[in-house]
């Protein structure tokens, strides 16, 4: 059983990218520079920003036309049974529990100034 030297530039090798075979020269791997640039730039493709999410129904405000009640994350009021207007992102107030939104606290903080 004979075995293939380590090394042997003579013989003919399938390009990595291509398939197309071609005699290596010295340490050559790929049968062109076309080849081996296109493959370094899929190796270092670079990676996309994802996008943020879009804000939960758990920190969303609405408000109901009817009674003006304000929920957070319900779409329905319990009381009226009418789908509430959305106001934006928001959170439940640290002092009175009550749901607050971003866009209030923002104008009254412009407000103030």
């Amino acid at each position: 059983m004979t075995e293939s030297p380590y090394r042997n530039d003579g013989v003919t090798m399938p390009c990595p990218r291509c398939t197309r075979p071609f005699t290596p020269s010295g340490r050559q791997r790929y049968c062109s520079p076309a080849c081996r640039q296109a493959t370094w730039r899929r190796r270092h493709a670079p990676t996309l920003p994802t996008l943020p999410p879009r804000v939960p129904r758990g920190g969303t405000v609405y408000e109901c036309p009817v009674c003006g009640a304000r929920l957070l994350g319900e779409q329905r009021c319990p009381d009226c049974h009418q789908f509430c207007r959305r106001i934006g992102p928001g959170g439940s107030c640290p002092h009175c529990d009550e749901p607050v939104a971003l866009a209030d606290l923002l104008s009254a903080y412009q407000d103030v100034r």
